[in-house]
């Protein structure tokens, strides 16, 4: 089965600024696909995870925390419809764990700042992937940061349009 790839900041504001269907081509051993302007990645021939990141690495340009998931995994969450419907107001998003919670993971759901003034909602987790909502603020970057202090881990986090997208190209390759 395929694996997936999300890197953590990448091609944000200017940041860490990378071409990811360039380094996609360069990955071509691997059959690996471009899916947006901030790197996730279909892998459907990885091998080895651990030989895979170290050729990713070697191909980018900067330091980041890589998150990388089963295919199947990812499949899984998209089918379990983690999400009621939602008002326009707010933004459906999915963080993807880089590495297992060090510490003890808070009771969900819950807000930040806070349960009753919130930017940010976190609604529940399966397994790698913590998902919630956020509010359209101007505020809302500096709290959606907040979620690896609230998880003890870093995360990177992608629009849930981002991983229905990534799904479609993982159903297309089974």
């Amino acid at each position: 089965m395929a694996i997936v790839v999300f890197l953590r900041g990448a091609n944000v504001g200017g940041h860490r600024r990378f071409r990811p269907a360039l380094v996609a081509k360069k990955l071509a051993r691997f059959d690996t696909i471009n899916v947006g302007a901030t790197g996730p990645f279909v892998v459907r021939e990885p091998g080895s995870v651990q030989k895979f990141r170290a050729a990713l690495l070697r191909h980018l340009p900067f330091d980041t925390h890589v998150a990388i998931c089963e295919g199947r995994d990812l499949l899984a969450l998209e089918k379990s419809a983690p999400f009621d419907d939602e008002t326009t107001d707010v933004v459906r998003f999915v963080s993807v764990l880089a590495a297992p919670a060090r510490k003890r993971l808070p009771k969900m759901p819950f807000g930040i700042p806070s349960d009753d003034d919130w930017y940010v909602k976190i609604l529940g987790r399966k397994n790698m992937f913590v998902f919630g909502v956020y509010r359209r603020h101007m505020r809302t970057i500096s709290y959606l940061g907040k979620i690896d202090t609230a998880l003890g881990v870093p995360v990177t986090t992608r629009n849930w349009n981002t991983i229905t997208a990534v799904s479609k190209i993982l159903r297309v390759s089974d």
